[in-house]
């Protein structure tokens, strides 16, 4: 391997500076001293322009029935934004992937590696990241972020319920947005695990919960590919796991790599809950546990 090749597989994971907020790239470091605030905020993007391609977005989620109303901006990361809403089925979380020019994909390969692409001309424009091909990448990032959520909510894992689907069709139509249920309430969003404050016994709790959802993602035969306390929701004493466009699974030739970086991760993030383990230890568990019962699943009702 030459000197100026990237490796994703051998960043030092033990170092805790890795570790990014969901919806940025995975292998960026963590920028110090900037906490940007979790909670509502007004929706100045939305209201100050008219015209900008966020608010056609959000005109057409509602004229597709899906959104009656636009609560508040929830958190803005470099790749999306999310905002609390309204439907018809009561509160929405909007995941609203920003504008190709704003995203950068670094280092997405090693997620797609394995997967093919049947035309030659869709492979070239994707290697070359032109402008075809980043749209490309895009509606497949928040396709797969569809797909696998329903999968993954069907199969009784701990996830937000997608509000569009399960057919492909249907959720084609909301791109470049991802509609989820929102987990907790309107004003009191659940926070992610890397911002809650735990009590030991909740710690324990968490934990416990944390490693018992990658091993349902390892029987299904996925590796998360970000999996920490920074992809992970804590509300009422339970985890949910969020952030699934980039799931790779045993095609994927870094399929290893990936899910022992995740057991790394989740146990360096752990560290500031007072849990204390390392990723080779939480691998093993985490496949131990993957041999025992699955979920229960969830009945999908006409």
């Amino acid at each position: 391997m030459s000197a100026h090749t990237h490796d994703p597989a051998a960043q030092d994971w033990t170092n805790p500076d890795w570790l990014d907020d969901p919806w940025t790239d995975a292998a960026e470091p963590r920028r110090r001293g900037r906490k940007k605030p979790v909670g509502r905020r007004q929706l100045a993007q939305l209201t100050a322009d008219g015209d900008s391609e966020q608010d056609d977005v959000i005109r057409r989620l509602k004229d597709l029935g899906h959104v009656t109303e636009i609560i508040a901006e929830l958190k803005s990361g470099k790749e999306a934004t999310a905002y609390v809403a309204r439907g018809p089925r009561g509160s929405v979380l909007v995941k609203l992937y920003r504008d190709l020019q704003a995203r950068s994909f670094k280092d997405d390969g090693v997620y797609r590696a394995g997967q093919v692409i049947v035309k030659d001309r869709d492979r070239r424009a994707i290697e070359g990241r032109t402008r075809a091909g980043l749209e490309m990448l895009q509606q497949g990032w928040v396709a797969a972020e569809y797909a696998h959520l329903w999968e993954l909510w069907q199969a009784g894992l701990p996830v937000p319920e997608p509000l569009v689907g399960p057919h492909p069709y249907d959720y084609t139509a909301t791109y470049p947005a991802v509609l989820m249920r929102l987990i907790g309430t309107e004003d009191h969003v659940a926070p992610r695990l890397s911002d809650a404050h735990l009590t030991p016994q909740q710690a324990r709790s968490a934990w416990d919960q944390s490693l018992t959802g990658m091993a349902h993602l390892l029987r299904l035969g996925y590796a998360h590919g970000d999996y920490s306390t920074y992809n992970l929701l804590w509300q009422e004493d339970t985890v949910t796991i969020i952030d699934f466009p980039q799931l790779s699974t045993r095609q994927n030739p870094h399929f290893r790599d990936l899910l022992a970086r995740d057991a790394q991760s989740l146990a360096t993030s752990f560290r500031k809950h007072g849990i204390h383990a390392d990723g080779p230890s939480v691998l093993r568990d985490v496949q131990r546990r993957a041999l025992g019962p699955a979920p229960e699943p969830r009945l999908l009702l006409p």
